[in-house]
């Protein structure tokens, strides 16, 4: 059985530090299961992401979708930020590291801002609960010093989207994130 972690910065949010077996051949490690996560939902998509070293990949958010990360190769450092109002944890940011070394995945509900720094070319692998859907694809600045995130990159690599995301304090009322009390 893996041990699963809630986050004691960011309500919703689970790590998974998974147990692996192995013999002379490799290991074997089960990564995920939606029963260990009180918020899981059948996850739909599955996608992977080749970074180079120096890339920083956010902070993006959605409205409805949970996304579930692994990084089966290099090292990435993880960036979660709290939009939701109402959140207990609202205005919260927390970070981890996720690496092949350590073969951590971690469990992101919706309305939490989330990105990555490439410490070295890694590979990201990330399902999520939703299809891709445009209209759900939101962003908040990387660099917000509101949200004062240390990523451990000197000269990121941005994409053009992520240049150009507000900062919290500018985004749109009707597009924010709202907590939704779990019973």
């Amino acid at each position: 059985m893996p041990l699963l972690t809630p986050s004691d910065v960011i309500a919703d949010v689970w790590t998974v530090d998974p147990e692996g077996h192995g013999d002379e051949r490799g290991r074997f490690y089960e990564t995920y299961r939606r029963s260990w996560f009180p918020l899981g939902r059948e996850m739909v998509q599955g996608n992977r992401s080749d970074k180079a070293a120096g890339a920083v990949v956010g902070l993006h958010y959605h409205l409805h979708q949970a996304d579930y990360w692994l990084v089966p190769r290099g090292t990435a450092r993880v960036v979660l930020h709290d939009l939701r109002q109402g959140s207990p944890t609202d205005g919260a940011t927390e970070t981890l590291e996720l690496s092949g070394d350590n073969c951590r995945g971690v469990f992101i509900p919706p309305g939490v801002a989330h990105g990555f720094a490439s410490l070295t070319e890694l590979t990201v692998t990330y399902m999520v609960d939703s299809y891709y859907n445009p209209e759900d694809e939101l962003g908040v600045a990387w660099d917000d010093p509101a949200i004062g995130a240390e990523w451990g990159v000197s000269d990121p690599i941005l994409s053009v989207r992520d240049q150009h995301n507000p900062a919290r304090s500018a985004l749109d009322p009707s597009r924010t994130p709202h907590y939704k009390l779990r019973t």
